[in-house]
């Protein structure tokens, strides 16, 4: 199955919560989609309470692919709120069990920063996030080319596939080492993630700057482009036995538009809150 969703809810694309008070966009976001990328999660752990007032407002049939926090992958800058690392990594599962217990965890994304490279010390730490997070799914995204070089890339992929791993899929600009190629492979036989990032090659690397964000994911993707996604999905779907599409080129209000043009492509239509997928192929 294919879940196509957009990262976050109501904060740039509004084109499904316009006018919609703030604490029922994810409520209305979710007649629309029936996946989302929760990013506010990257910028602090949430309470318990936050998992299960959004639990409750989503279809049974919703999912939530939640980013992990950047102290645990490496981003944070500031001060850690947490007295070590295990503090850290409990208090995150703590955060998202109603979501598990609901049966609506798709994955933890653990997207790690562009400088985290392919290197001993580095693969070392990627096996104690994994069991630091015990049986809950988790994604892995990376960010710099050295992992997916002609040399590394099937090594990259077996260890994935072997430590657990949901495999996070990209397409981004290629734009130096600090972007990576659309690998498509799916690495786990249940889940697989894919994040539409656009293809704002001059944006990209703007990193520093005041609206950095706004440049990197100012990007729109034309029908072609859409309808060669589609293609590959399909081919993904033959590796494993769920998708969730996440478009992240939300600088521009692009994203939801683009979301919705892909769901026309594969055939997934909405009744109400749950999707049905035709078969159009």
């Amino acid at each position: 199955m294919i879940r196509i969703g957009l990262a976050g809810w109501g904060d740039h694309d509004d084109l499904y919560t316009q006018g919609v008070a703030a604490r029922d966009k994810l409520k209305a976001y979710s007649q629309h989609f029936n996946v989302v990328e929760v990013d506010s999660s990257f910028y602090a752990v949430p309470a318990l309470t936050t998992f299960e007032r959004w639990v409750k407002e989503t279809p049974d049939d919703f999912l939530f692919v939640v980013k992990a926090y950047q102290g645990m992958t490496g981003h944070l800058r500031d001060k850690n709120p947490f007295p070590d690392r295990e503090t850290m990594f409990n208090a995150f599962r703590d955060a998202v069990q109603p979501a598990v217990e609901a049966g609506k965890l798709q994955s933890v994304l653990f997207q790690y920063p562009s400088w985290f490279d392919c290197t001993r010390e580095n693969v070392t730490s990627l096996r104690w996030a994994k069991e630091a997070m015990g049986d809950l799914p988790v994604a892995l995204e990376f960010r710099h080319q050295s992992w997916f070089t002609p040399q590394m890339r099937e090594r990259t992929l077996t260890f994935l596939h072997k430590e657990g791993w949901i495999h996070s899929i990209c397409d981004e600009p290629q734009a130096g080492d600090g972007s990576v190629p659309a690998v498509l492979k799916a690495t786990h036989p249940g889940q697989t993630v894919v994040r539409m990032h656009g293809r704002n090659a001059a944006g990209w690397n703007s990193g520093g700057q005041p609206n950095w964000r706004d440049v990197r994911y100012l990007y729109r993707y034309s029908e072609p482009e859409l309808a060669e996604w589609a293609e590959r999905l399909r081919l993904l779907e033959k590796e494993t036995a769920h998708i969730a599409v996440i478009f992240n080129n939300n600088s521009g209000g692009d994203a939801a538009a683009n979301a919705k043009q892909m769901m026309g492509l594969l055939g997934i239509e909405y009744e109400g809150p749950a999707p049905r997928q035709l078969d159009l192929f």
